[in-house]
């Protein structure tokens, strides 16, 4: 019956669009009969009913190895393409339409078919269940007879980027109502103190594997291999993941009959969807994409998500153009392709993961990781805090909600867990506070060119006239060419690389292969340092020291030997434990030669990101380092009271934890997996070789 209704209400609107477009018949030339163009109208609204049933599916899967964005630009035209053939199979040739007429028809009979669909399965259970459980595949819930699964499952939600300070705020502001009655209801907040390096690729690397050992930044240069690496290119990531394998012996968090959604790691898991680490690989087990098509397959998805896709970029260039015509500061550029990219990370990769975790869900699976992006993406280009962040805690909400909401119909019971991999810290950008970015700086106090607007600055203006005075100092000492332990240097120094993760940056002599030491870069650019150290928009520089092993540098002329650090002096502005996340960050094999981290104002919370990011997290200063944990209160709690809860390693104890008090009598989840060193590379759920990251 209600396939029959479905098909009338599809037949009216086809009548009636074949009434309001011009270029849209369902009559012959003579003309027909009243009756004759409805049984056009049924006959060809059947057969697109068909066609996006059995044909629909067939087509996306042909279209996975089309770049996420571009599938979702052409969902309109592959649906206008299923009407057209529809038109061309009725009889005697009735049906016709412009293929630009053809793409508007089949967009909206798409839209009224599921919205038709929808309305009459409100008040049916069984309906609703029935169309939850074919985003999995299967068939039917678990029957009366079948023994329930009474362990319950474990759903890690990780809302990408929003900070401790910030889900109270927007709890407080009734923008988050989903999480307010969780809190209500005694749900478990808990803050949560990031690495040095206060990213998604330390911090979910740390959190799924256990081991976030030797990245230092978001993007960093390896002496060794000469290779560039990024957090977020899938050749980086897989190498990313074989380390922390390599380095644990432990497959990672989801091994036991996991599920990874969204994420840059798999996190040791059998169902991969939109995993940056199984993109490097090509063979029959790459599966990243299957989240596409277990979405996309469904033609009012694939609709839905094209036209709130739509809505995003307009939404979004309205939104920049307010800012701009309002001369709002701090303020980034917001053209070229970024409104597609914030439309993909707010629409697409959020129904995308959502979708597939209700379906891990209504499948029975025991762990499933999912990563939700957009308020990470929009938070860089508008800021932390704003109109522009608010509507999209308000629509992850919602999700949030639909998840929670879907778990009521899983077979098992399911604890949902948020949490957050770093928080964001506003500020206006380096390059605009001081009218030159740290390359720049760092190329003038090299002495090496830079353009003529970066030397009227007063930055730049300093930092050159102290590399021209450091070498007619120069000039009238011996030539030393024998660095740390007697090592010669090149006669003629390369230019440095350098590289930002926020406000931390990074850089590195690529023709010298080990950690050059102070006194070298001295000998090198007497004046590089001195100008890094004495700027005011720069907090800290950490370097290798051949008289006191390492030492942090600040204005003033403080000088801090790293296994002296403390929370006080330079560091104190940063909150405690910053002296113990510079410590380790300094023992890892790749540190950079040397390691810049911004300004950190707490009177205000700002930072100043050494890229094009008003929102900024990567290193040490403000919300960017505090991160939340939401838990049920069925779980135990965290940590004890008065500890706190310090590094992403630490966090992915308390989430193994977790899956043990879970797993109850059943199956336990595996604390080790020790593979051999050449086994290793097996426990990637990948084949083939890496494709090679672009290092320029």
């Amino acid at each position: 019956m209600r396939m029959i209704v479905v098909w009338a209400v599809s037949t009216l609107t086809m009548l009636l669009l074949a009434a309001l477009l011009p270029d849209f018949e369902l009559q012959s030339a003579d003309g027909d009969s009243l009756t004759r163009t409805a049984i056009t109208a049924a006959t060809a609204a059947g057969v697109f009913g068909l066609l996006s049933a059995l044909v629909w599916p067939l087509i996306v899967r042909a279209f996975l190895l089309v770049p996420a964005l571009v599938l979702g630009l052409l969902v309109f035209f592959l649906n206008g393409s299923l009407l057209l053939v529809a038109l061309w199979l009725i009889p005697d040739g009735r049906g016709a339409a412009d293929p630009e007429t053809a793409v508007v028809v089949a967009a909206v009979m798409s839209a009224v078919a599921s919205a038709t669909s929808t309305a009459l399965a409100v008040r049916d259970d069984d309906a609703y269940s029935r169309r939850l459980y074919r985003l999995t595949g299967r068939t039917r819930p678990r029957a009366d007879g079948e023994a329930p699964e009474a362990d319950p499952g474990t759903v890690f939600l990780q809302l990408d980027g929003l900070g401790h300070h910030v889900l109270r705020a927007a709890v407080a502001e009734g923008l988050m109502p989903t999480v307010a009655g969780w809190l209500d209801a005694g749900h478990h907040l808990t803050p949560w103190r990031t690495d040095w390096s206060s990213q998604t690729g330390a911090s979910q690397l740390g959190i799924l594997h256990g081991t976030n050992e030797d990245v230092p930044a978001f993007r960093w240069y390896e002496k060794d291999t000469g290779r560039l690496m990024v957090s977020n290119r899938p050749a980086s990531a897989v190498e990313l993941q074989r380390r922390a394998v390599a380095r644990t012996g432990d497959g990672g968090l989801l091994t036991y009959d996991g599920a990874s959604r969204g994420n840059l790691f798999s996190g040791g898991a059998d169902q991969l969807a939109l995993v940056l680490s199984m993109a490097a690989r090509r063979g029959r087990r790459n599966r990243s994409r299957a989240g596409y098509f277990a979405y996309f397959s469904d033609p009012a998805n694939a609709v839905r998500t094209a036209g709130s896709l739509v809505t995003e970029v307009v939404r979004e260039m309205s939104q920049s153009t307010r800012a701009l015509v309002r001369r709002e500061r701090p303020r980034v550029s917001r053209g070229g392709t970024y409104p597609f990219v914030r439309a993909f990370a707010t629409v697409v990769e959020r129904d995308v993961v959502v979708a597939a975790v209700m379906g891990d869900m209504l499948a029975g699976r025991t762990a499933v990781y999912a990563d939700l992006v957009a308020y990470d993406e929009v938070a860089h280009h508008s800021g932390p805090l704003g109109r522009d962040t608010d509507q999209v805690l308000r629509r992850l909400d919602r999700a949030v909600a639909l998840i929670a909401t879907v778990a009521g119909h899983a077979p098992r019971p399911y604890r949902i867990v948020l949490l957050s991999d770093h928080g964001q810290s506003p500020g206006e950008t380096f390059e605009s506070a001081y009218g030159l970015s740290l390359k720049e700086l760092v190329r003038a106090g090299c002495g090496l060119p830079v353009p003529r607007r970066v030397g009227r600055t007063p930055s730049g203006s300093e930092a050159r006239d102290a590399a021209r005075d450091a070498l007619r100092s120069a000039l009238h000492r011996p030539l030393d060419k024998r660095g740390e332990k007697g090592r010669e240097l090149p006669s003629k120094p390369s230019e440095p690389i350098v590289l930002a993760s926020g406000n931390l940056g990074l850089v590195s002599f690529p023709d010298v292969p080990h950690r050059l030491t102070r006194e070298e870069i001295d000998r090198r650019h007497p004046a590089l340092l001195r100008t890094l150290a004495h700027h005011p928009g720069v907090g800290f520089v950490l370097v290798a020291s051949e008289e006191h092993g390492s030492v942090v540098l600040a204005r003033d002329g403080v000088e801090v030997p790293v296994a002296e650090l403390t929370d006080e002096g330079p560091m104190a502005v940063f909150g405690r434990g910053a002296a113990d996340a510079v410590r380790r960050t300094d023992g890892f094999p790749h540190v950079a030669d040397i390691m810049v981290n911004s300004m950190y104002d707490p009177a205000t919370g700002t930072v100043h990101a050494f890229e094009e990011q008003v929102g900024s997290h990567g290193g040490l200063g403000g919300e960017q380092s505090h991160p939340f944990l939401l838990s049920p209160p069925e779980l135990s709690a965290p940590v004890e009271a008065g500890e706190e809860l310090v590094g992403a390693e630490r966090v992915h104890r308390v989430l193994r934890r977790w899956l043990r008090e879970s797993a109850g009598t059943g199956p336990q989840v595996p604390l080790e997996i020790s593979p051999s060193e050449p086994d290793v590379e097996s426990i990637l759920p990948v084949d083939g070789q890496p494709s090679p990251d672009n290092t320029h």
